[in-house]
Formats: C-alpha cells, sequence, structure tokens
C-alpha cells in the first residue's frame, strides 16, 4: 500500500426527510444568500425544489436561482452563475440534482472568487486556490460529485470536456441525501449511474501497487452490489432499500474511500470524455461501450487481477488451469450486466462512428499532457485507436 493522506470533511445527512435539514446546514456552513443550481424540472416535479425553498425560508436564507444545467454541464451556464454571484451578493452555491448541477455549481464555486477566466484553472494557467461554500442535495445516485474532490465540464469553446484539477477545497459542504427523491428516474438513467458508479470503482480497483488487501476487498464489495441493487431497483422503481444502496455506494466510489493507497488508472474516462463531447451521449452509457473494450485490451497485463474480478465479484469458477479463461468470463458477464440494465453496447449505439476515430484522437491531443494517459496500463494514441476500434464491433 502507498503512503496517503485522505481529507473528506463533508457532512452527510442521508434518509427521508433528511432534505428537511438543508436551511439550517446551509447557515451552518456560513451561508446567508443562495445561489440555487439544478437542471430541468424534474426537482420540481419531484417535490425537491419546494422541500429545498421551504428548508430555505424557515432558516431565513435567501436566493437566487440558476436552472438550465444539462448532462455533460457547458461551460456556458458556468459563466452565467459566476456572474450571477457577483450581481446577488452570493456567499453559499447549492445544487440541487445529480452530478452535472453539483459539477457546475463548484465550478462557479471556484471561479467567482477568481478574476480571470474560470477556465484557467483547467488548463492549469491559474491555480485553484479559493472556492465558496457548496452544498448539495442529491437526487441522482451516479458521479459521486457529493463526495469528490473534483469536476468536469465542457468548455463550448473547442467542445473540450475535462477535469478540474482535483483539489479538498471543491469538495461539498455537506450532501443531502434521500433516496426516495431517486425513485421517479427514468430507467435508462438509473442505469446510467449504476455503470457510471461501477465504472468509478473500476478505475481503482484496476491498480498496479501491491499489498492492498483491504480496498480490493471494499471495491469488490461495493461493485457486488451496484450488481444487487440495479436489477432490483430497475424492476420495482420504489424499492427503497436498493435505491439507498446505490445512492450511498454512488457516494463511496467517487469520495476516494477506497481508492487511498493505491495508483489508480481512469484510462476508460479519458476515453469516455470523448465520446460524450463528440456524440453528447450520456456519461454512463459511453462508459458501458468503453469499459469492457478498455478490459479487453489490458487483460494480459494482469491476468491474475482480471481473474480475481470475475471471481469475487461476479462469482465466476476459477479455471487454475487456464486463468486467461477466467479473466475474459469477468468481461463477458460485465458486458451481460450492462446489457440487462439496457446499456449500449457499441459506438454506433451512442451516435458514434468508427469513421470519427482519427478525429477523436487528435481532438485528445489537444489537450496538454494528453498522451499517454491511464495508471494500469499506459494508453497511447494507438492504443486509443485500437480501444476504440473495439468499441466499434
Amino acid at each position: 500500500m502507498n503512503a496517503f493522506t485522505f481529507y473528506s470533511p463533508t457532512l452527510f445527512a442521508f434518509g427521508e426527510g433528511a432534505e428537511k435539514r438543508t436551511g439550517e446546514l446551509v447557515r451552518q456552513f456560513g451561508g446567508h444568500h443562495a445561489l440555487l443550481v439544478y437542471g430541468g424540472g424534474s426537482v420540481k416535479r419531484n417535490g425537491a425544489y419546494d422541500a429545498v425553498t421551504d428548508a430555505l425560508r424557515d432558516a431565513d436564507i435567501t436566493w437566487a436561482e440558476l436552472g438550465g444545467v444539462q448532462p455533460n454541464p457547458r461551460s456556458g451556464l458556468v459563466y452565467e452563475g459566476i456572474d450571477l454571484c457577483h450581481r446577488a451578493g452570493t456567499d453559499f452555491i447549492l445544487a440541487i440534482g445529480g452530478g452535472s448541477a453539483i459539477d457546475t455549481a463548484k465550478a462557479i464555486g471556484f471561479g467567482a472568487p477568481y478574476d480571470g477566466d474560470f477556465w484557467d484553472i483547467f488548463t492549469g494557467k491559474a491555480k485553484l486556490e479559493q472556492c465558496m461554500p457548496v452544498g448539495v442535495v442529491l437526487t441522482i445516485a451516479a458521479a459521486g460529485s457529493e463526495g469528490s474532490n473534483s469536476c468536469v465540464i465542457t468548455q463550448e469553446n473547442g467542445n473540450m470536456k475535462w477535469g478540474s484539477p482535483k483539489s479538498d477545497l471543491i469538495r461539498p459542504r455537506f450532501a443531502v441525501l434521500n433516496p426516495r427523491y431517486t425513485c421517479t428516474l427514468p430507467a435508462y438513467q438509473t442505469a446510467c449511474g449504476a455503470v457510471d458508479m461501477f465504472s468509478h470503482i473500476c478505475e481503482r480497483y484496476f491498480s498496479n501497487t501491491p499489498d492492498v488487501a483491504l480496498t480490493d476487498r471494499l471495491c469488490e464489495a461495493l461493485l457486488k452490489t451496484v450488481l444487487d441493487a440495479a436489477p432490483r431497483a430497475l424492476a420495482n422503481p420504489d424499492d427503497i432499500a436498493a435505491r439507498s444502496d446505490l445512492m450511498w455506494t454512488s457516494t463511496l466510489a467517487h469520495n476516494n474511500s477506497v481508492g487511498v493507497g493505491r495508483d489508480q488508472d481512469w484510462a476508460s474516462h479519458q476515453i469516455e470524455h470523448e465520446l460524450s463531447a463528440f456524440y453528447d451521449c450520456a456519461h454512463g452509457a459511453g462508459l458501458a461501450v468503453v469499459v469492457p473494450a478498455w478490459m479487453e485490451y489490458v487483460m494480459r497485463h494482469d491476468v491474475a487481477r482480471f481473474a480475481r474480478f470475475a471471481v469475487n465479484v461476479f462469482g465466476a469458477e476459477m479455471d487454475y488451469a487456464n486463468p486467461e479463461r477466467t479473466a475474459r468470463e469477468g468481461i463477458r458477464r460485465l458486458r451481460v450486466f450492462f446489457a440487462e440494465l439496457g446499456m449500449p453496447a457499441t459506438l454506433s449505439e451512442v451516435g458514434g462512428n468508427e469513421k470519427d476515430i482519427p478525429a477523436i484522437i487528435a481532438h485528445r491531443r489537444e489537450k496538454p499532457n494528453g498522451f499517454p494517459f491511464g495508471g494500469f496500463v499506459k494508453i497511447g494514441p494507438d492504443d486509443m485507436e485500437a480501444i476504440l476500434r473495439l468499441c466499434a464491433k
């Protein structure tokens, strides 16, 4: 196990009715005038918006609003939010929704105190040194941004979907998690969320670091929880036990509690960011295409780890005479699981085209230090092309 420093200061208020604490929590963390950041009409249809604004009103918190966050959140709304913060005297950012709303809130949070273009922090031109306090009322179990130290924004000038520098400054001060609000999600969104959290765990699980038995077991427990809970939530959207498991798994999958002390990969996410930049597909859908293809491509780097994945996560029988057969069986079972969730399996199913692969790779080259990437196996341009070709099959 590697040496590590782990600091995760987010307060989590979990359970039905937890949203009633939102106002007191904003005030607890120094807020008096909040900026509410949310997407379309779902938070109003499911009652989250009314519950949160009632709680703010009860705590004598005033607020301004910024709606219209889209999946794969865009820079334009971040600029709008920064301007609104300056004009309204905002001292707290409150996201209501899922990862896109939270990531937008985080970017506004560190963009508002910065004198220049917030995108300078993404490119490395400026350091992330300040962030307004951010809180979350979570309504989608997926991205884990409610507990993470990063965010992902698409810069519309150049269509660049990039992650911010990692910093504990942008971890939310609190996250309110009521799994009841996830019961009204469309099945496709629930499934995308399950793939997203599953992938976050895999990015940590596939590691070259030795002697990480504890976090290996924690990762496997979370992966098995997704395998169990996601089909139950799809079969019965009101299964609150399944929804609760998914909501807390999404948080643990990405607050890095299962990633400490081990090198991590993140190649699949880097490749998927290019797909969702090109095709505006749902992040989880893109990952469902990329992750099995990445596994197939890198599997021989550590056959034993992939065989362990097959046995300990999917319950495959170990073939000691031919461990590679077991490793491939785990990848096959992952593809089946994603298909049973209703997820796409090929590039064309997310709106892609094999003819675009050279342009996708060229777009990746535009990112500073774009190649190589990946901590488990270093991925260069030729490797990325090979993985995308596998995605096209």
